[in-house]
């Protein structure tokens, strides 16, 4: 196991080195740069002012050159600043995490709390009109953009009922609840309908039609056995959730304010702060990795098959 999570840990090293010199690349080939940007509001400024910021934050280099001492950076713990607010990147990030983590813990929860009985039920009640009604509210929750639902629950729950505020504040309960319930509707219809296909396969195997044979209880049956199948795909859903919503959900983010790592990535993007945008996407190869290791380490407690297969136990 211990070779295992090493050799995964290792992958990690030329997936950053491929990703982060793409993304170095194209953003050389962007009509403007983070100097065009930085004295846009300023009115007519010399070019010679805008060389000379050019040559401080090392943009005229040659772009191997720009790459390199970014890389030599980031090797020696220095990600280095932001063009814009001269704060260090490290800093900045680390700044914006704790608004997306507490975004992400009360949409995964909430998604849990929603899905996971929902899936049951659609499963347990198989073509009947409870299945149907769930099914059908899956459907419309999964076909949505967030976009779309963010607007719809910012003019019924906070314009037209005052229930909530559309500005979020991190920190306060109250502000988190909008952009949480906008990604719990897409996450919690995708997870229905994943647990709720994953049961019935579940259901008309032949140890569940063993165990009603014997007369064991349909309760017992269910948690015991089938919901403990279930779990693989749970994590799965998880493990992906989890990487997209600790990597800043940009749209959401941006709509309700919320100061977190994808507003701070689209900001980012639009002023050319090229620091930050190459933290943004290291962090974002770095969460994929270690949370899908997180999955498949989870696969080896859970599922005896995936241990047999893999030789270890």
């Amino acid at each position: 196991m211990k070779s295992y999570v090493i050799s995964r840990l290792m992958q990690l090293v030329p997936i950053l080195i491929g990703i982060t010199f793409l993304t170095f690349g194209m953003m050389q080939f962007t009509a403007d740069d983070a100097v065009d940007i930085m004295y846009e509001q300023a009115g007519s400024v010399s070019e010679e002012v805008k060389a000379a910021k050019r040559a401080e934050l090392g943009l005229d280099q040659p772009f191997l050159v720009q790459y390199g001492r970014w890389l030599a950076g980031v090797a020696s713990g220095d990600m280095g600043r932001s063009y814009l607010s001269g704060k260090r990147v490290f800093e900045a990030f680390a700044d914006k995490l704790p608004a997306t983590v507490e975004l992400m813990v009360v949409s995964i929860l909430l998604t849990i709390f929603v899905a996971t009985p929902l899936g049951i039920l659609a499963a347990v009640y198989q073509n009947r009109w409870l299945d149907y009604v769930i099914r059908t509210f899956s459907f419309v929750g999964n076909s949505l953009p967030n976009f779309f639902v963010a607007l719809l629950l910012i003019y019924f729950l906070a314009l037209r009922l005052g229930l909530l505020p559309i500005m979020g504040r991190p920190g306060d309960w109250h502000s988190v609840v909008l952009p949480a319930l906008t990604l719990t509707i897409a996450m919690g219809a995708k997870y229905t309908r994943q647990i709720r296909a994953v049961m019935l396969e579940e259901l008309e195997k032949p140890y569940v039609m063993g165990a009603r044979a014997r007369g064991v209880r349909e309760y017992t049956i269910l948690t015991k056995s089938v919901l403990r199948s279930t779990l693989i795909v749970i994590i799965t859903l998880l493990a992906l959730s989890m990487g997209s919503l600790l990597g800043g959900t940009a749209i959401v983010e941006t709509i309700f304010m919320w100061d977190g790592v994808g507003k701070m990535a689209v900001d980012a993007i639009l002023t050319r702060d090229y620091p930050l945008i190459q933290a943004y996407v290291v962090w974002m190869s770095i969460i994929y990795v270690c949370v899908n290791l997180v999955a498949d380490l989870a696969y080896h407690y859970l599922d005896p098959r995936v241990r047999s297969c893999g030789g270890e136990s």
